[in-house]
Order: C-alpha cells, then structure tokens, then sequence
C-alpha cells in the first residue's frame, strides 16, 4: 500500500482462524505507518458495513502491546459474516448503497480478509468501481484453512490447522493401538474440494507413530467397495486401522459420499452444502459388514473451527473476545 492521506476500512468474512487476527494486526499497523487519517473496522464484514456498522480501530488498538495481543488472538476480532453479494447487473442499488457509505467515510483502501467467497466479494467492488471511475483501491487478503485461495503459495491459518490435524490424528491412532480388538476409526476432515487438510493428517507419522493406514483425498474418485476391501486387507496385518477422509470425497457419479446417508440439510448463501457423515457413513458400513469389528467416525470438521478458538500462550483480556468493539 503507498502512502495515503485518506481513510482505510478492514473487515474479516467467512470462518475463523487461529491466526486471522494476525492479517488484520498487519493491515492496521501498515495503514497507520502509512499515514492514513483514518482506520475503520467492519463488524460482520460486508453484511455489518450495509448496515453502517463499523468502528473507528484507534480507538480499540491503542498501544503496541495492542496490537501483538491482537496478533496472538484467536477467532475474528471484527466478527465475520458469509453474505454473498449479488451480481452487478443484478442489483446495483446494493453496490451504490456500499458506495455511498464508502464515499461518506472517505475511504481510499479497502481491505477484506478471508478465503474464496471473500475473495468473491473483493472482485464485484472492484469492477463495480471500475466501472463507475470509483478510485478506491480493493484489496483481499488471503485466508483459509483449506489452503486452496487461486494465486497464493500458501494461504495463513492452514499452517496451525494442519498442525492441529497432525497432532490429534497421531493421539486417535495411539489410542487405539491399546485395545485387543478389530477397530476401524475414520476421521472425517476438511476439505470439500482440496486435499490439503487431509492431507496433513500424515503429519502424525513419526518414530513413535506409523501414522494413518489410508487418507482419501476429494480430488481422487472415491470407491466404496474398494474402500472396503483396503480394510479387510489391512485386517489381516494389524487390528487397529485408521483412515482419514476429505469431507469432500465423491463417487463415481459424482455424488458426495456424504450424500449416500441422510447428512447434508444445509446449503449457505454462496451455495455451498453442508458436508458431514461421510466418516458415519463408512463406519456404520463396516459395522454392518464386517461382524465383531468395532467402528468409531470423529468429524475433525467441526473440532478445527473449535480449534481455532484455542489460545495456548497469552492470556487475552476481555477486550479481545470475539465481536469486542461495541
């Protein structure tokens, strides 16, 4: 960001991270070093900002100690949102709306934090503004888990999530190595359409841990009755079996293997379909077919949100919980 005289504005959308925070302490401390007047905060992303909710950030960052606190806080310090903007040529009056309270703030930069869909957001503001000589810059600033944002290396907060699978992953297979009986655990993770988090359970490979028998990712064809015959293989060596699987992962015809149980009833404002069962359905599966086998299904896809809630090394005030600004 060049030097500016004018006024920044930040927000944070879509699912929290553990180090979220961190992106959003940046583009503050940029903006101020950068000499911008003023430094606004979106409560609930753009979906707060339609509603003129928003907060000048000086007044709740007040002090470098500020600032590495909020470094160091997990969840989003701004509040998040998932709302999805209408096409331009859809509905204009909305875009005039985020424009005329833009304007009235006199804003030069706008910042969005978050993964994909944010990054869909970011796109229609900025060829709404090219197309109505709008100077101000948009700018979206990588987030995601899932490590799947088009033109990023690696994309913040899937690094401490990756760690977190790994870690956990290699505690469920130590656990299950007590036991003098057939077991199968799946562990369901992230990831409806990239690989990454799933991936990293692979992590819990190590001296003292032969890490996961098998993880499914989404960008491969998933096969049941191939599945099954892995673990009846896998049966024949060892007595605890461990399997992670994406979230995501779909069968021939293109189905998600979630759908073959009754577990998705959910469908956000993007779209997207809620994903869960799959370690269910696998699992009661086995349990069905292969008697005297006990099964356990953990769904790491909704312990990860959890995880990103979790502050291991500062004690954070009050002031720095999730939605703070009044």
């Amino acid at each position: 960001m060049a030097t500016t005289k004018g006024n920044v504005i930040v927000g944070q959308s879509g699912g929290p991270t553990a180090v979220i925070n961190s992106s959003l302490a940046g583009v503050y401390k940029t903006a101020k070093d950068r000499g911008a007047k003023k430094i606004y905060g979106m409560l609930h992303g753009i979906q707060g900002l339609l509603e003129e909710r928003y907060v000048d950030l000086s007044k709740h960052i007040t002090s470098d100690l500020d600032i590495e606190l909020l470094k160091r806080t997990p969840s989003s310090y701004l509040g998040s949102c998932r709302y999805k903007l209408p096409e331009i040529k859809e509905n204009t009056e909305i875009y005039d709306k985020i424009f005329g309270i833009l304007d009235k703030l006199e804003i030069e930069y706008f910042f969005y934090i978050g993964g994909n869909d944010s990054m869909d957001t970011i796109k229609k503001l900025s060829d709404y503004a090219i197309l109505n000589g709008s100077k101000i810059r948009f700018m979206g600033v990588p987030k995601t888990i899932d490590n799947d944002l088009a033109g990023t290396d690696h994309t913040p907060g899937f690094g401490s999530a990756a760690k977190y699978i790994g870690s956990i992953t290699k505690e469920v297979i130590r656990d299950g190595l007590v036991y003098d009986q057939q077991s199968v655990t799946i562990l369901e993770i992230m990831g409806r359409n990239a690989g990454w988090l799933t991936g990293a359970a692979a992590l819990a490979k190590c001296e003292d841990c032969e890490g996961p028998d098998m993880i499914f990712l989404p960008e491969i064809t998933f096969d049941v009755d191939e599945f099954m015959r892995k673990v009846a293989d896998l049966h024949k060596k060892k007595k605890s079996v461990v399997v992670a699987v994406s979230e995501g992962v779909r069968v021939a015809d293109g189905r998600y293997v979630c759908e073959l149980t009754d577990g998705i009833d959910y469908v956000d404002a993007f779209g997207h379909r809620q994903l869960t069962g799959t370690a269910r359905y696998l699992a009661e599966k086995i349990s069905r077919e292969v008697p005297g086998c006990k099964t356990r299904a953990i769904e790491f896809n909704s312990l990860q949100r959890c995880a990103s809630h979790i502050v291991s090394r500062v004690d954070i005030t009050e002031a720095y919980q999730v939605g703070a600004p009044p």
